[in-house]
């Protein structure tokens, strides 16, 4: 047997879809699907869902002449990482559930449990636009907005499993209320879907925060007006993590990169206006696009297996 037939099961859950993988110890993916999460039929289905999809995913690599060695699962919430227990998740509906126990008795395989965005981070640093950085801030901008800081290689989890909540940071005293209870933290202001709520609340009329760039830049006043008070705060929460960790990269993934241009040039701009005696670091686009947290997964996985093995 070589390397060349093993594989790990990668999940990455999000509460309303899974994505699947089985990826080869160099990152490659051999096969991947999708599922339903269903999140409404509320934690222990899901969890069956979970085990069930890890199990069928063995099989096929079984079938198919590969060697499954690891399971790597990705979950959005609170993750302790070292006892493999999701903590809490809004999404999902988890509450301490032992996700990483129960993976590892109904598969046989090491398992290893991980936070969505840490383990984005940890392909985007190892695999994607962070690559050979050594130091990566991977921040995810979609409904919510969270980091990971990832060094050599590896994910900074925190002593409660709560590291890289860069989305409250306090950007805006005086600014909206944020999910957490707190009003102005920095996603409150300059997540995707804080973009939105914003424009809609001063149009009257519903918009994406895609529609929202459009419209700005076609030229809309008040589009405008949204998309740059989002762009600045997003500015002054980036320079609050870069004189935090001092980083090489700062890779921007989630829907708000999908602006392109529209979202990173003014936001260089920005970073820049606020640093003083800091290195500026690139910023750049994630590269892997929703098949970061399968890539993460498997990566943490193997990480777990080779930690194992000593």
């Amino acid at each position: 047997m070589t390397s060349g037939d093993e594989v790990v099961v990668a999940l990455d859950v999000g509460g309303t879809g899974m994505k699947c993988a089985l990826v080869r110890p160099d990152g490659a993916t051999v096969h991947a699907e999708r599922h339903a999460t269903d999140a409404a039929r509320g934690p222990e289905a899901v969890v069956g869902t979970i085990l069930d999809v890890a199990e069928g995913l063995a099989g096929k690599a079984r079938a198919d002449g590969l060697t499954p060695v690891a399971c790597g699962i990705a979950v959005p919430g609170v993750v302790d990482e070292a006892r493999g227990v999701a903590v809490w998740s809004a999404n999902v509906g988890f509450r301490d559930v032992p996700l990483r126990d129960l993976a590892r008795e109904r598969l046989g395989l090491p398992t290893a449990l991980g936070h969505d965005v840490r383990v984005g981070g940890l392909a985007e640093a190892r695999l994607g636009a962070g690559r050979d950085a050594g130091h990566v801030l991977f921040v995810a901008i979609g409904t919510g907005i969270a980091a990971a800081h990832v060094v050599d290689g590896s994910a900074a989890v925190g002593a409660h499993g709560a590291a890289g909540e860069i989305g409250h940071i306090l950007v805006r005293p005086d600014g909206p209320p944020c999910g957490c209870g707190r009003p102005g933290c920095l996603e409150a202001v300059a997540s995707a879907s804080a973009i939105g709520r914003r424009y809609a609340e001063l149009s009257g009329a519903p918009a994406t925060a895609a529609e929202v760039a459009d419209r700005a830049a076609a030229g809309e006043p008040l589009a405008g007006r949204v998309w740059r008070e989002a762009v600045e705060a997003l500015a002054d929460g980036l320079a609050t993590g870069q004189a935090l960790f001092d980083v090489a990269t700062i890779v921007i993934g989630g829907g708000l990169a999908q602006a392109g241009p529209r979202l990173f040039d003014p936001l260089r701009t920005a970073l820049h206006e606020r640093l003083t005696f800091h290195r500026e670091p690139r910023l750049v686009a994630a590269a892997l696009g929703d098949e970061a947290g399968c890539l993460g997964a498997a990566l943490l996985a193997l990480d777990t297996l080779a930690k194992e093995s000593r």
